[in-house]
Parts: C-alpha cells; sequence; structure tokens
C-alpha cells in the first residue's frame, strides 16, 4: 500500500480531466414546458434532415477541466447539453432528446433496453449463492491486515516516546486522561488514514447521472486535503437515486419551485403515500433515519420480542434498544434459521418467568443495501401464518425500486400490501427528497400517531420537500389532476398549480423510470457475474456489491475508476460496515443511467479487474464486448448460464 500519494492521485487537477465539458448557450429554458417547446423545434429540424438515432451515442473522450456546475440544454444551435455528447450533422428527434439536463438524467430512446422487475408467478425465489475466493485471497488479505498492524503497533510505540508531540492526543496530559484511545482509533488512524481519499470525497451540484467531485490533494499522508479550486465531473454510479428524481430542472423542479411561492401544500400527502402503497394510512417523518429509532419504541415494550435479522440497518437496532423489548438475530436471509429461532422463543416465553410474549414483531429489511440481497417474502408470509407474528419491512431502498409499479417488495412479489402489518419507507432514495414514512392499518397508524416519537419529538417537513415527495410519486403514480376539493380524506389530489408534465400526471414517465432502472440493474448484475467478478445480491438489486477482499485495492480501484479518460464516481465500503475481509465495491444504478453509461463502467471494470486480479468467481466467462452486444438476450433470458 503507498505510504505517500501525490496531488494526481487524489484529483484530476492535472490535464487529464473530466469529459463532461460545458457548452456555451444563449439562454435556459426555465421550466418543463420550455423544455417541451424546445424539444419540439428540434424534432421539427431533425425530421427535415430525416435523421432518427434511436440511443445516445457514446460518451465522448474529449477531456478538459470542467469550471462550473451548471449544464446547458436544447439552443438552436446544434451543440447539446453540456456532456460534450454531440449527433453528426442533424439535432435530435424527439425519440431522443428528453425534458431534463442530460447530465442528470441520461436519454436512451431504444426500448429494447427496458424491462419489468417483478418476480415470476410459479417460479420458487431464489438468491444468488455468495462464493468464497480462493484460499490464496483469503490468506494475502489476513497477511495485509497482519502487516499493517504490526507496523502501527511500532510507529505507536516509537511515536509515543521521540515524538510525543504528535500522540499528545493519545497520552495523558496536564492532569488529563487522554482525549482518544489509542486502541480504539487504531483502525483509523493506521488504516483508513492511508486511503482516506476514496472515502468522503466532496461533491457540490445534483447527484444526477453524473456527480461534481471537489478535487483536493494531500501533502501529509491524507491528514488533511487541500481543495485545488478545480472541479471534475464524473458518471455517477455512487448515489441512491434509484429513478433518477435527483434533477435541477424538470417537472418536479418546477413544482417545488411553485411550491416555494406558495403556502399549505402538506394537505394529502400522507393519503397520497397510503393510496401508492396500496394501504389504509400512512404517516411522515421528517428523517428517514428517525423513522425506525422513533416509530419502532411505539409499536413494541418491555415483554416485546424482536426478532431482528443479523444485517438489519442500525435505525432498527437503535429504534429495538429505545424500546425495552427483548431482541433476538437470526442469520441473514436464512428462513430455517428463523423458523428454529421462532419455535424456541415461542415455547420458552419470557426470560425468567416464561410467560407468553405480550407481542413478537419481527423486522426485516426489503432490498438489503450493503448486500444487494431481497427478502424472502412469500417465506416470511408463510411463516408469519403458521406462527402469528407482527411483520415490520423496511423498504427505505426497495420503495420505489423494485416491483412493475415500484411498490416495494409486496409489488414485486405480488403480495397484498396489506399481509404486512407495518411498512416503512424513505423518500431520500428513489424519490429524491428527504424523511420517512410508515404505512398499514389506520388504526395502527392513528395509535402511532400518538404513541410514537415521531410527532412529538420531531420537527415538520418543509413544503418543498413534500412537494417534491409528491410530484416524483404522483410521476410513478399516475394521477388525475387538479381536484380543489378531495371527495374523502384519503382521496389525494394534487394542487392546480403543480406544474407537472402530462408524461407525470399520466404515469408514463414514472413506468419508464422503472422499467429503465430494472434493465441497467440486471444487465450489470449479470455482465459483472459472466465477466468472473464475485458479487453478492439479487439479478434484480439496483445495488451492486463487487468483492475486494484486500484492503490496498480499495484506494486502487476508487482512485483508477476516478482517474480514467472517462471519471467514474464509485462508493468503497469497508469495515465496520462490513465484515474485515470482504471490503467491496457498492455500485448503485438508477434510471437516469444510459446502457452506454452501465457499458462504459463494464469496460472499466474488465480492465482493472484485471489488473487486479479481482475475477475469482467460479462459472461460465465471457469476453465483454460479446456481454455487451448481447446485453437485451443476457437481461431478458430466464436464469444465468
Amino acid at each position: 500500500m503507498p505510504s505517500r500519494q501525490s496531488p494526481i492521485a487524489f484529483s484530476s487537477a492535472s490535464p487529464t480531466s473530466s469529459i463532461f465539458k460545458k457548452k456555451k448557450q444563449a439562454s435556459t429554458p426555465s421550466t418543463a414546458a420550455s423544455y417541451l417547446s424546445a424539444v419540439s423545434q428540434a424534432d421539427a429540424r431533425a425530421r427535415a434532415h430525416g435523421n432518427t438515432p434511436m440511443s445516445t451515442p457514446a460518451l465522448s473522450m474529449s477531456s478538459s477541466i470542467t469550471t462550473s456546475s451548471e449544464d446547458t440544454v436544447l439552443n438552436d444551435s446544434n451543440e447539446l447539453f453540456g456532456d460534450a455528447l454531440s449527433y453528426p450533422l442533424t439535432p435530435p428527434t424527439s425519440e431522443q432528446v428528453f425534458t431534463t439536463v442530460h447530465s442528470e438524467f441520461g436519454h436512451c430512446g431504444n426500448e429494447q433496453y427496458r424491462y419489468t422487475s417483478q418476480h415470476r408467478a410459479g417460479t420458487e425465489y431464489k438468491s444468488i449463492p455468495e462464493q468464497d475466493p480462493p484460499y490464496y485471497i483469503l490468506l494475502t488479505t489476513y497477511i495485509s491486515y497482519i502487516i499493517v498492524i504490526c507496523l502501527g503497533h511500532v510507529r505507536d510505540f516509537l511515536g509515543k516516546r521521540f515524538r510525543a508531540a504528535s500522540y499528545r492526543h493519545l497520552l495523558p496530559y496536564d492532569g488529563y486522561a487522554a482525549l482518544n484511545s489509542d486502541f480504539d482509533s487504531f483502525y483509523t488512524r493506521r488504516l483508513k488514514l492511508r486511503i482516506d481519499d476514496c472515502f468522503s470525497h466532496p461533491t457540490t451540484g445534483v447527484p444526477g447521472r453524473t456527480i461534481m467531485l471537489l478535487d483536493r490533494y494531500s501533502p501529509n499522508y491524507n491528514k488533511t486535503m487541500i481543495p485545488t479550486g478545480t472541479k471534475t465531473r464524473g458518471l455517477n454510479i455512487s448515489s441512491y437515486n434509484y429513478l433518477g428524481f435527483a434533477q435541477g430542472r424538470g417537472g418536479c423542479a418546477d413544482a417545488v419551485e411553485a411550491s416555494i411561492e406558495r403556502y399549505g401544500v402538506t394537505a394529502g400527502a400522507e393519503a397520497l403515500i397510503a393510496r401508492f402503497l396500496g394501504t389504509d394510512d400512512a404517516l411522515v417523518s421528517s428523517m428517514g433515519f428517525a423513522t425506525n429509532s422513533t416509530i419502532i419504541p411505539g409499536i413494541v415494550g418491555k415483554g416485546s420480542l424482536v426478532i431482528s435479522d443479523e444485517l438489519n440497518h442500525a435505525s432498527i437496532r437503535y429504534g429495538v434498544r429505545l424500546s425495552g423489548a427483548s431482541v433476538r438475530t437470526f442469520k441473514h436471509n436464512n428462513m430455517k434459521a428463523l423458523e428454529s429461532l421462532l419455535r424456541e422463543v415461542i415455547s420458552q416465553g419470557q426470560p425468567k418467568t416464561h410467560r407468553p410474549w405480550k407481542k413478537i414483531l419481527l423486522i426485516v429489511e426489503g432490498l438489503y443495501s450493503m448486500e444487494g440481497t431481497l427478502a424472502n417474502l412469500p417465506a416470511i408470509l408463510e411463516l408469519k401464518k403458521k406462527y402469528k407474528f407482527y411483520l415490520f419491512i423496511d423498504e427505505a431502498h426497495s420503495v420505489g425500486a423494485m416491483g412493475p409499479r415500484g411498490r416495494g417488495m409486496t409489488d414485486y412479489f405480488g403480495i397484498n400490501p396489506k399481509d404486512v402489518d407495518i411498512l416503512m419507507g424513505t423518500f431520500t432514495k428513489s424519490f429524491g427528497a428527504a424523511g420517512g414514512y410508515i404505512a398499514g392499518r389506520k388504526d395502527v397508524i392513528d395509535r402511532l400517531r400518538l404513541q410514537g416519537h415521531t410527532g412529538t419529538y420531531c420537527e415538520a417537513m418543509t413544503p418543498p420537500v413534500l412537494t417534491q415527495i409528491i410530484a416524483s410519486m404522483a410521476s410513478i403514480m399516475g394521477i388525475t389532476m387538479p381536484a380543489e376539493k378531495p371527495s374523502s380524506p384519503l382521496s389525494p389530489a394534487l394542487p392546480a398549480w403543480m406544474p407537472l408534465v402530462p408524461s407525470m400526471i399520466d404515469g408514463s414517465d414514472g413506468v419508464m423510470r422503472l422499467r429503465r432502472l430494472a434493465f441497467n440493474a440486471r444487465y450489470l448484475n449479470r455482465a459483472l457475474r459472466l465477466l468472473g467478478f464475485i458479487t453478492y445480491g439479487h439479478d434484480d438489486s439496483p445495488v451492486v456489491p463487487l468483492l475486494l477482499f484486500h484492503p490496498g485495492k480499495m484506494a486502487v480501484f476508487s482512485r483508477m475508476m476516478r482517474t480514467r479518460q472517462v471519471p467514474i464516481v464509485v462508493v468503497v465500503v469497508a469495515y465496520p460496515a462490513t465484515p474485515l475481509i470482504t471490503s467491496r465495491i457498492r455500485f448503485c444504478l438508477s434510471a437516469a443511467h444510459t446502457k452506454e453509461d452501465v457499458d462504459t463502467l463494464l469496460r472499466a471494470c474488465d480492465e482493472i479487474g484485471d489488473i487486479l486480479d479481482l475475477k475469482q468467481a467460479t462459472g461460465e466467462r465471457r469476453p465483454v464486448e460479446e456481454i455487451i452486444s448481447r446485453a437485451v438476450e443476457i437481461v431478458n433470458m430466464d436464469e444465468m448460464p
């Protein structure tokens, strides 16, 4: 592992820089209606030349420093959008152009690059088995950590004696105890610090299809990072922007701007959420993490038992601790282990007294963000009928991203949402907003409004955030507008002033986004396995973990991706978020990505995977160009060969 990196290793301040070059424009349309007008004009010009290509051209290989986060849009010249993308001779037609800035949502006019995210009826739930790497990979990974740990302890021992001033925060001083424990901070100081340039990289602007990085370098082994003052735009494979609603312009943005000029948008939001999910009622919270941590104590308490998947999110664990309920965990997504645990806790009852539990609540996630696995909901519901427990599903990552209508795991498996007692989700991923919700039976939701901590201790959601939620959810559902006076409290309607374009009102925009996301997710999952990489998760998961194992490969993979001619921004996940030896890259796909974007990512992974010896999976392998050319066939096959 390198002990010192040059500025070039951390930034793109060198002549090799972003391919997403800004182009000058005469004017920028400010509303969705303006975009549609520009689309019509471009379409008329293109049809006059008889040219109708069907997909976005490949990303340009030109390089230039991007000095502004502002992007261009359709104008009267033949220049396009600001991504250094260009079509030959003529402007695009309406099949190609789009109502948002290209860097935020890439256009893909080819209907073959679509798929429906849905479990096939009558087929058994099948999870992709996790593969272990060859023994030499595990052995060298452990040796890497042993070397780092041994050298780190030697440096600490010598440093405290010969450079005490540099270790003052780890030593007693002037009657005070040490500010930090050298043992507790050892991992952070001696390993994470060395590769800190691949964590928490500062960004600016909208995290859409592309993202703007603030370039930086370190002169002192990553202890401090110094901005260079330049910016680099790269392909964004790192944000939870599943449906591509993270946009600075377009229908949702126009609606939010209109809401800022008005007051009183909160009415009907909860009813719209309940209608979207197919439940009786819903309540909203202003913070996603707080939704779990403040609602769970309102559901269970002393004398109750929570059964939790071992990989459940920290917000669930925190909420269970606050509730005072007993908790037992079971092996991740293992239905045999779950049933065995249910038999034990029901037969034994509460500790010491052996009285029956007041309540048993099973908590699982719909889509696990570190593993890319899906909850086996059909099997869980069979156990629910047999053992009579309550079921709580955290759909923070699955709602909006899974199912033919984007309604989460019940939609994906074709299950009645009323069979699940509590559906929880957040708006920070698929909906491009903030906050979370709880949905279920009306009597349960009414009880939680009084008994949960959300209403008492959390602030209300702001009108612009609620507007983003309503506009994006309405785009997925399709909804009739306007209606000034809903016929009932649970009949949501969009305000008359909300400026949504027809494709968002009739739901066609949402269907397009869902099907694009499903294609991208299935394509990348299967393609990476065909290339020979070890990945976790389900074929339809938009979160795709690629296993690295070695600590040194984390930083190298991230740097090689970021400093390519086409910069690619990825997320590195390591201990303590994952087990020590299963460090990984976590690709987060979006409907904003085009098929060409995924092709670019696959070519980069193929090249870097050969260099870093990452292709350790067993099974069939294919060349990357064959995979790219047969993408539609690979996505639509029932099972991988």
